[in-house]
């Protein structure tokens, strides 16, 4: 039972680098992974197809921060991501951030 278990805690180690763990349970508590997957589309985007979306765009991390707290439509097809009450700018750009990172 230990080994099974210390296989699963590196198997999950390897898959989610350390600094990304803070942001993964942030995305999880907000309820982000509800509609977004970091590798495949579920009702939004991919994170990581957001992250090549938007990348080497100076202003994403602002505009994607507003996004993420006040929703949005038709960059990703016709349904609209609702606002994110629950989220305040900090947490939002920390999310943004990190979806930005991803490869």
């Amino acid at each position: 039972m230990k080994r099974t278990l210390l296989a699963l805690a590196v198997t999950v180690s390897a898959a989610v680098p350390a600094f990304a763990a803070d942001e993964l349970a942030l995305a999880q508590s907000k309820n982000c992974m509800s509609c977004h997957a970091v590798d495949k589309k579920v009702v939004g985007p991919a994170y990581k197809d957001v992250a090549a979306k938007y990348a080497g765009q100076k202003d994403a991390v602002a505009k994607l921060t507003t996004k993420v707290m006040k929703g949005g439509s038709g960059v990703w097809g016709p349904v609209p991501m609702p606002a994110n009450t629950q989220v305040n700018e900090a947490e939002a750009k920390k999310l943004v951030t990190w979806v930005l990172s991803l490869k």
